[in-house]
């Protein structure tokens, strides 16, 4: 998993440093408004059917055809909200642009429905190695295809196409080559056994998005798509080499956690283990990018982008705070806590919310920066009081 996220980054960064010398910062907001509508209605919709499969102990075949045919129902409903709000949509952000880009999104959701259950078994199943060839094939024809694009079209619309054609391979792949396959069976009751625990993880997802693309709704509608496009670069740029690692640790501890759930004293020992490894990686990542912003934007972006410059600095914090934070959910979802999950999350927002508009007003994006550290700080003693709250039955 970590060779994978490695390996991803390269190509993310070769594409981003070719794409900010093709497109601009406009563009870059047009696209992110797509993202924007996409992520929503995903997380909106998230049955939690993958945290779901990876818990139980059952074979993946007992549920496989519910969650197949729920997936697909899922994927048409998003399709549809995408296509008939497209115009609401750029209207509310003044950006007319945006308006073809939301009408190719919409194709996204609905091939996603296709993909086969089965491919959380990488996961469930720990076969990382599997994981890695799958996810990362995907990821470079991703790059592949947007990078081409964006020489022929010269428009924010490559990144779409960048995506398409991810979720075509995804779901060929996983229907030819994955098995169980899944079939077009429906049982209500173990949709509902799934929904019912899901319920948790979905409300986690749902403030999990509010906290990480509130400040983009805020800055796109207050700001411009220019400002949206600076923002959302500088914002990914911080979170690669810190979140990048919370999140690789995060997928390889939950299946693992779940495995030794049933052994208290052994989770605790993990977790500390787990979380003090994590402080001692990302810390010096943190450093390392607060002191040397500039030239490192100037390398991989070019000049037009120095504009990203104080907000990198200021995210830099944002990512050390996250990646110590994040530790503690992999722990929360192995023993179906999943309500932990969600008032972590909400407490970020909380931070957030209160801040947003009037630092974006008086700062602009810097603003914007400072108040997703306000949030990320709100959430820590949150985080760990849940923790000691798990631990202390031992």
């Amino acid at each position: 998993m970590g060779a994978l996220r490695a390996a991803t980054r390269v190509v993310a960064f070769l594409k981003i440093a070719i794409l900010a010398r093709l497109l601009t910062p406009t563009q870059f907001g047009v696209f992110g408004i797509g993202l924007l509508v996409l992520s929503f209605l995903e997380i909106m919709t998230d049955t939690g059917v993958n945290v779901f499969l990876i818990q139980e102990n059952a074979e993946l075949s007992k549920y496989k055809d519910t969650a197949f045919v729920v997936s697909i129902i899922r994927g048409i409903l998003i399709s549809l909200v995408i296509f008939l709000t497209a115009p609401l949509v750029s209207s509310f952000f003044n950006s007319p642009e945006s308006y073809r880009v939301l009408l190719l999104t919409s194709l996204i959701p609905l091939i996603r429905g296709f993909i086969n259950p089965s491919v959380v078994k990488f996961q469930k199943e720990l076969l990382f190695a599997k994981e890695f060839s799958f996810r990362f094939v995907i990821f470079a024809i991703d790059g592949t295809v947007a990078i081409l694009a964006a020489f022929i079209t010269h428009s924010a619309i490559s990144l779409i196409y960048g995506l398409l054609a991810g979720a075509i391979f995804e779901t060929l792949f996983s229907q030819l080559f994955i098995k169980p396959r899944p079939g077009f069976s429906f049982e209500g009751n173990k949709a509902k056994e799934v929904v019912g625990r899901g319920k948790w993880v979905t409300a986690a997802g749902i403030f999990n998005y509010l906290y990480e693309n509130g400040d983009n709704v805020v800055v796109g509608r207050i700001l411009d798509a220019a400002s949206l496009g600076l923002y959302q670069t500088a914002y990914r740029i911080s979170s690669l080499p810190i979140t990048e690692i919370a999140d690789v640790v995060s997928r390889v501890t939950f299946p693992v956690y779940v495995k030794i759930s049933g052994d208290m004293a052994r989770l605790k020992k993990a977790y500390l283990k787990t979380l003090g490894a994590i402080s001692l990686t990302v810390l010096p990542f943190g450093i390392i990018l607060l002191l040397f912003t500039e030239p490192a934007v100037q390398i991989v972006l070019g000049d037009k982008w120095l504009g990203t410059v104080p907000v990198i600095r200021i995210l830099s914090f944002l990512g050390v705070i996250r990646a110590i934070t994040m530790t503690a959910n992999p722990l929360f979802l192995s023993v179906k806590k999943q309500e932990y999950v969600m008032s972590v999350t909400l407490a970020g927002i909380i931070g957030l919310a209160v801040t947003i508009v009037p630092l974006v007003r008086a700062y602009g994006i810097v603003g914007a920066g400072i108040s997703a550290i306000i949030g990320a700080l709100t959430a820590v003693p949150v985080t760990f009081y849940f923790v000691l709250k798990f631990f202390s039955k031992i």
